[in-house]
């Protein structure tokens, strides 16, 4: 059998021969060259994604190059759903993966596959929208106010509550999906419909109940993004909640009708995560830091000089490897604006955010958000004290190893000190959060506390 060398070794042998031909030397040439953080131990990578556009970080620092400048050689796979996705870093077949925020956190806590999974870097806020059928969105248009002939936004859920009685009053049940249950997806429908006074059900892991529709109101069960407008178009489901370009893609096809966005129920929320296994981070620390360092780079790129490189990374995801979705799809969303009703195109230039506002930063704040939305809905089935949260937020996200990788990139000239936490002082806590659409304040200091504040939901020694 011959011997390949690796790709790496080819690149280290060929600079050193081009430092001695320069006269620098061996030891001058690589002290130069290598950075602080330690070579990669593994260089070969297969990181896996679902087709929806905030998985762009992974696409821009493969396109661009920041992970062959790390010395990493990443192969993308799109994965058939978030399941699979979850088993596949579990199992090894993955080294890492873009995830909703809850699946690390509830593997780590053992609801649904059981693993220590973690996260080193938060792949941005927003993204996400609630999508209902046209007919649904023709019962609700009486219960929304207008301005100019357009519907005022943001539109509550309260204006869905007597379309959703008169099913219920007809013996019919409504039902809506979301892409997983710990999904940002599935709190923040069930949020939105909770804060309407519609009762989206509980879950009860202690008797085997993963249905999450004890005493629902409104039937919410799982599909994968892509398949969200064909099972729309069907009539499986009256609306959904998903990222984009799906909830778009309702819109150009004529079958739905986007209400509100992610962005108008919690403003700048967390959304997706890149993770891997505490087994595998252990095992790669080099690795790990450095292909933050990449995503890092990709993140800075999607949202630098106001968003002028979206177009590119537009055209970038749209190809099949990616989302493969139109471009004309993708750019609804993508470029800064969103459009609801057909015809009713709005700017939201925060739609999607991959660096500004520290969207990079793995905060235990956003973890603790995640954990009480769990508790409140049964998927942690008992009382947890505060210092729980706290333990399992520190167990699952890593700032420190976020903090390795900005510090080495501050320290190459490549990014800003001004446009991250101050490391010295940052504790993991956004401030208090108040612009959620309900108007309750979020301190994540305060998680039983917060639970307490909500009509809607388990608090204090509640169990379904």
């Amino acid at each position: 059998m011959s011997y390949k060398p690796s790709r790496r070794s080819f690149i280290k042998k060929t600079a050193l021969a081009l430092g001695l031909a320069l006269g620098l030397g061996a030891t001058s040439f690589t002290a130069q060259t290598m950075a602080a953080v330690g070579e990669p131990e593994k260089e070969d990578l297969k990181f896996g994604f679902i087709k929806l556009t905030d998985m762009a970080p992974l696409a821009i620092a493969y396109e661009k190059g920041y992970f062959e400048d790390e010395g990493l050689y990443v192969t993308l796979e799109a994965q058939a759903n978030w399941k699979v996705l979850l088993d596949g870093v579990i199992d090894g077949k993955l080294d890492g993966a873009h995830m909703l925020a809850g699946q690390p956190l509830g593997a780590t806590i053992g609801f649904g596959t059981q693993d220590h999974i973690i996260t080193a870097f938060s792949m941005d806020l927003n993204g996400n929208g609630i999508t209902v059928s046209n007919d649904i969105w023709e019962q609700m248009k009486p219960n929304i106010e207008h301005k100019d002939g357009k519907p005022v936004h943001p539109i509550k859920a309260d204006a869905l509550k007597p379309v959703v009685e008169k099913f219920k009053d007809e013996g019919k049940p409504f039902k809506m999906g979301m892409v997983f249950p710990v999904s940002t997806h599935n709190y923040e429908l069930r949020y939105w419909l909770a804060a309407g006074n519609l009762h989206p059900g509980y879950y009860n892991p202690k008797k085997g109940d993963t249905s999450g529709t004890i005493d629902a109101d409104v039937l919410l069960s799982v599909t994968p993004p892509p398949q969200m407008p064909a099972t729309l178009e069907a009539g499986t489901i009256y609306g959904y909640c998903v990222g984009e370009p799906w909830n778009q893609q309702a819109v150009f096809k004529g079958i739905g009708v986007p209400v509100i966005t992610d962005y108008e129920i919690w403003k700048d929320n967390p959304e997706k995560v890149f993770g891997v296994s505490k087994s595998w981070a252990d095992k790669y620390p080099n690795t790990h830091i450095r292909v933050v360092k990449a995503m890092i780079r990709a993140a800075q790129w999607l949202d630098e000089n106001n968003n002028a490189n979206r177009p590119e990374a537009v055209k970038i995801l749209s190809m099949p490897q990616y989302v493969g979705a139109d471009y004309d799809v993708i750019a609804n969303s993508m470029t800064g604006t969103f459009e609801y009703e057909k015809g009713d195109k709005r700017e939201v230039p925060d739609f999607n955010v991959f660096f500004r506002y520290n969207a990079t930063y793995p905060y235990y704040s956003d973890a603790i958000w995640y954990l009480t939305q769990m508790r409140r809905w049964g998927q942690i089935a008992e009382y947890k004290p505060d210092s729980w949260y706290m333990d399992i937020a520190k167990k699952v996200y890593r700032p420190d190893i976020y903090a390795a990788a900005a510090k080495e990139l501050i320290a190459e000239g490549k990014v800003k000190a001004k446009d991250f936490p101050d490391f010295d002082t940052e504790d993991g806590f956004r401030p208090p959060q108040t612009e959620f659409i309900d108007g309750i304040t979020f301190d994540g200091k305060k998680p039983n506390e917060y639970l307490e504040k909500f009509p809607i939901g388990l608090k204090g020694k509640d169990e379904v």
